[in-house]
């Protein structure tokens, strides 16, 4: 206390007297040796047993270095694994000595301790700096971690490659899908796919097109004919650029120019013709014009299409007339097939195709020898007309259907078609179904025949179409038999058929209707008290191409009477326009058993969405429809399941240009 009473009365002389050694002695004593190591590092000696320690951050710089190696840190790491540079031995005097110590172990006291007793058997002796010698064993183990290693990475890359060949595969299977037929000149590899807006300058340039017309109008009628001859000389220009142009990548290198040039004359129209109440009322014009146009065009694709579907493609003409000179200068005793004795066999499995098309008939016939399981028990009974008579004899001639039975008949042999017996044939005959047919209200422009063009479709005029109707009187001899269009192909054994139960039914079809399509009301007249009074109009319709009809119930039932009986009653088409689909609905209702609907898929003419997997696992597939396989418009992605069981090297077909 008297210490503390000293200081605080004498504040000006004892207190900075008694400061001075204080802070002086803090120095030497605490302050000076801290920062002589600091700046010196701090070298901890012990002449017998150690020579250096590393710092903290040296060694977790040593264990990053080794962090790629996925074992233990260990001496032989660092041996494998050069020693970072922060790595220094203290006792060396020069650079080339200390490097080469940094591939060495650091032999102190207490790693030759540690050392005599590491598994590895490893012994390092004090101020020995030689390398450590690995045991057989280690050695053993380091060449099976990378033979491990190698393997490893070989099978990485064998995955990789298998993964890519499965890509490249898979884009090729994705690409064949691609229907050209719909798309045109669709192709991923053009340029004008590379971006969203690759067709920029050309809407541009439509545009400008578009407003110079709107601007030509304008000035014509105010009388500024200077102008007027302007717009319509740049609107030429843009029109010679642009051409049928749809992507700026086809554009030419001068089209910038006739924008800028098209530009300032439609800025000089604006600024000397705009005004708005006119401009609208011009656009308002033009659009209507376009709608016009749109529509017109319309109906004339709709024209056309129908005519390509009904036409003969050159080269099966060209096959039908090789085919029948080829007939016609054979021997007589060439022209007969073998095994005639199955034709009327009831136990084997008889098929109904009726054509005019050879190339059509031969693949429904190959389609479903190729997937009959015996192929010996099927018998086709074909029937054509006289015109392709003689092909079609011919072609099963040279090209018979293996052990399978085939005949071929022309239908205007069949003395008891005739008129007084069958109406639709009395009415076929008749003038006024003639005028109907041929005549078809005289359009007088392409786009106004149109609508009318499926009254002159050929195959509602000819009896193959209507033979359908008279199969017990075709085949009086048989019990049961499968109807079969000349537009499906068979993908499976169709013999499971015979077997199915009808439950007294005569025809069995897959139904075709949806929750509001396809259903009786779409083909016949409801508003005709006749119809009204017997059918349903929700009555679930059923498709053509591949029925099966029980014969005896056939005849049991009279079905071609019923058939004669409503034919007679639409003499003046007011039940139903035309085709056999909508007498068939009448003729068999309440007579139809549903059958499953993979045994027959339809929509292949027309339908582009039809799940890949219900065409795969169908029976059969149908091309109904106007784009039917053998026409340039059928859809290029179903049409491999048709030209695979063509030969297109037959030199009847390559002689007249058949080709995929």
């Amino acid at each position: 206390m008297a210490v503390k009473r000293g200081v605080g009365r004498n504040n000006n002389g004892g207190v900075c007297g008694l400061r001075l050694p204080v802070i002086l002695l803090l120095f030497f004593s605490v302050l000076a040796p801290l920062l002589f190591l600091t700046g010196r590092g701090i070298h901890l000696r012990d002449s017998t047993d150690q020579k250096d320690v590393t710092t903290g951050s040296q060694v977790l710089e040593t264990i990053t270095a080794n962090m790629q190696d996925l074992e233990p840190w260990s001496l032989d790491n660092m041996r494998k694994h050069p020693l970072p540079s922060s790595w220094k031995v203290a006792g060396l005097e020069t650079s080339d000595q200390n490097s080469a110590v940094l591939n060495e172990p650091k032999d102190t006291a207490d790693a030759t301790k540690n050392a005599s007793q590491n598994k590895e058997g490893n012994v390092v002796k004090a101020g020995d700096h030689s390398p450590l010698v690995d045991t057989p064993v280690k050695q053993q183990r380091r060449r099976l971690r990378e033979q491990r290693r190698e393997k490893r990475a070989n099978q990485l890359v064998q995955q990789t490659d298998e993964a890519i060949i499965k890509l490249e595969n898979a884009a090729i299977e994705r690409s064949k899908g691609v229907d050209s037929a719909v798309l045109g000149k669709y192709s991923i590899w053009r340029r004008d796919f590379e971006n969203e807006n690759s067709d920029t300058t050309v809407r541009l340039m439509r545009d400008q097109m578009i407003m110079a017309r709107v601007y030509s109008s304008i000035a014509k009628t105010k009388n500024k004919l200077d102008l007027y001859q302007e717009l319509l000389t740049r609107l030429k220009d843009s029109q010679r650029t642009l051409g049928e142009v749809t992507t700026d990548a086809d554009l030419p290198h001068s089209a910038p120019d006739k924008i800028k040039a098209m530009g300032q004359v439609l800025s000089k129209s604006r600024e000397e013709l705009y005004d708005c109440k006119l401009v609208t009322m011009k656009l308002r014009a033009m659009l209507q014009s376009a709608d016009e146009q749109v529509r017109s065009l319309k109906k004339q694709s709709t024209f056309l299409s129908q005519l390509a579907a009904k036409t003969v493609p050159n080269g099966i003409h060209c096959l039908s007339m090789r085919l029948t000179i080829g007939y016609y200068l054979l021997p007589l005793e060439k022209r007969k097939f073998p095994r005639s004795e199955n034709l009327e066999n009831p136990s084997l499995y008889h098929y109904a195709l009726f054509s005019d098309n050879v190339l059509a008939a031969s693949v429904v016939v190959n389609s479903t020898i190729r997937n009959a399981k015996e192929p010996e028990k099927h018998v086709f009974h074909l029937v054509t007309d006289k015109l392709n008579f003689g092909a079609m004899n011919m072609w099963f001639l040279l090209n018979p259907p293996g052990k399978a039975t085939i005949h071929v008949e022309n239908v205007d042999e069949f003395k008891w078609l005739n008129a007084s017996y069958c109406p639709v044939l009395r009415q076929l005959e008749s003038a006024a179904m003639k005028e109907y047919y041929f005549k078809a209200d005289h359009p007088t422009t392409l786009s106004a025949g149109s609508s009318n063009l499926k009254y002159r479709n050929p195959k509602y005029l000819s009896m193959l179409n209507h033979l359908r109707f008279y199969l017990p009187q075709v085949y009086p001899k048989l019990n049961k038999i499968l109807f079969l269009d000349d537009d499906i192909v068979v993908q499976k054994d169709l013999t499971g058929l015979w077997a199915v139960d009808l439950h007294g039914k005569v025809n069995g079809a897959v139904e075709t209707c949806g929750e509001s399509f396809h259903r009786f009301d779409k083909y016949l007249n409801f508003s005709n008290p006749k119809i009204a009074r017997n059918f349903d109009p929700n009555a679930c319709g059923w498709a053509y191409g591949m029925n099966m009809f029980d014969l005896k119930e056939w005849k049991k039932k009279d079905i071609t009477g019923i058939y004669h009986k409503w034919q007679n009653m639409n003499e003046e088409r007011t039940l139903w326009k035309l085709g056999t689909l909508p007498p068939g609905l009448i003729t068999f209702y309440g007579l139809t058993h549903p059958l499953d609907k993979g045994w027959h898929v339809l929509g292949l003419g027309y339908n582009p969405s039809i799940d890949r997997a219900d065409i795969d696992n169908a029976a059969v597939i149908h091309y109904n429809g106007n784009m039917k396989p053998w026409l340039e418009i059928a859809m290029t992605k179903y049409k491999p399941y048709w030209t695979k069981y063509i030969k297109y090297n037959h030199p009847y077909l390559r002689n007249c240009n058949l080709n995929e």
